[in-house]
């Protein structure tokens, strides 16, 4: 095990001051447990980063990474943003209390609905993806006699160093508007002239779980080139995010400052020898925030011994509350929640329940030996577990908890098989 975790006296992992295995007993499993102390922590070290430079910033959580109302509420308590992605996320911001100017909508198809959505909710920014978008939303936006303050997603054709589905800053990408073509520059002087838009700048992203400030650098830098190019002076930078971290040995995340220092490095120098003003920079970090501060926690079945092959090592959940593994081949590590230190004596793949040959959470893990009703702990799930978990075989999704100086609080209810049935209608033949 390479991820440092928090234990007790008696040696067992710890969330939030509170016993991993006290929650499973207490909570059932499969069950996502949080350290609202690291997602309090990751903020501030953004806030942190940026405060230091002296510059107009904002740090937006990426919402997608891990979207409750609770969530909402702690990045709000200390200073973020939102950045939302869908009229779902809009509403969850609404119900958590969330000041809407405070929220930016990012998307590549909002529907008109969520556009109308976003404009009733007094949302302080709608990032543009697209053309027709933009000739959308400016209509909308006449017909509520409103001025809506917009960024222009920009594709960088800056490729960072990830896999190919979470790769999003290239020219050949689904996202943003493309500047070879000259898409960009034409976008900008469509917002300029509509009537109920207000630019406020320009946005990009490159991609995800990303280790090296080099891409980010490129992408400011690309920016930084265009707006001069256009003799547009944006008001906002938008960088997106994609900062990585740490699932396994192999990855070596690095520290907020240094990608903050990159970044603001750059746009300063890149705007030194203007007359304009130097514009807020804005991020997005999402994983960075939530991953390190969330596990997941199982109760093993029985194992499979195939000798000479492997064993499978069985647990009461899977890819339908972690889907990364089967979707981006993710690698995850684990240990038992009441020995996290044992000494490891076996490689075990860790399988879950689902009918799936592909549902492994982990393909080689290093355990010490496991019995039936032990609780595993499989370490760095809080991004893009609870939020892309799936009833995929028919069973309800897990509940969340959330631990604090001592103290757990469920933020989301275990679905119920009565939950799983509400929405069925019975079929009626005449």
């Amino acid at each position: 095990m390479t991820i440092p975790v928090s234990t007790d006296a008696q040696g067992r992992l710890t969330v939030g001051g509170v016993a991993a295995s006290e929650l499973a007993r207490e909570f059932g499993t499969p069950l996502y447990a949080y350290d609202v102390g690291v997602i309090r922590a990751n903020i501030r070290a953004y806030r942190a980063a940026f405060a230091a430079h002296k510059v107009d910033y904002t740090v937006s959580y990426a919402a997608k990474a891990f979207a409750t109302v609770a969530m909402f509420q702690v990045a709000a308590s200390e200073g973020a943003h939102l950045d939302v992605v869908s009229g779902g996320e809009i509403v969850t911001a609404q119900q958590a209390g969330v000041n809407m100017a405070h929220v930016s909508f990012n998307g590549n198809n909002k529907s008109d609905e969520e556009l109308q959505l976003a404009l009733d909710a007094g949302l302080g920014t709608v990032i543009v993806d697209n053309h027709f978008e933009l000739e959308r939303l400016n209509e909308l936006a006449a017909r509520k006699g409103v001025v809506q303050d917009v960024l222009l997603r920009i594709a960088p054709d800056v490729s960072a160093h990830t896999h190919e589905y979470i790769m999003t800053g290239q020219a050949d990408s689904k996202f943003g508007f493309d500047v070879a073509s000259g898409q960009a520059q034409a976008a900008v002087k469509d917002t300029q002239a509509a009537t109920h838009l207000n630019l406020l700048g320009l946005h990009a992203h490159i991609g995800s779980q990303i280790f090296a400030v080099d891409g980010f650098v490129a992408e400011a830098q690309k920016l930084v080139d265009l707006v001069r190019q256009w003799d547009y002076a944006p008001q906002v930078l938008d960088l997106g995010g994609g900062f990585g971290i740490q699932y396994t040995d192999a990855d070596t995340p690095i520290p907020p400052t240094e990608f903050v220092d990159a970044l603001v490095g750059t746009i300063s120098t890149g705007f030194a020898d203007t007359d304009w003003t130097m514009p807020a920079i804005w991020i997005e970090p999402g994983r960075s925030i939530v991953g390190p501060a969330g596990i997941t926690l199982y109760t093993a079945g029985g194992t499979k011994q195939i000798p000479g092959v492997r064993t499978y090592q069985t647990v009461d959940g899977g890819m339908g509350d972690n889907i990364r593994p089967a979707l981006y081949q993710a690698e995850y590590e684990a240990v038992l929640a009441d020995r996290p230190h044992a000494e490891t004596t076996q490689v075990v793949t860790l399988a879950g329940k689902y009918c799936e040959s592909g549902d492994i959470l982990v393909d080689r893990a290093a355990l010490p030996p496991v019995v039936p009703g032990d609780i595993l702990a499989v370490l760095a799930t809080g991004a893009y577990g609870y939020s892309m978990a799936s009833h995929y075989n028919r069973n309800p999704l897990p509940a969340v908890v959330f631990c604090e100086d001592g103290e757990a609080q469920v933020v989301v209810r275990r679905e119920t098989w009565a939950d799983l049935l509400a929405f069925d209608q019975p079929y009626q033949h005449h």
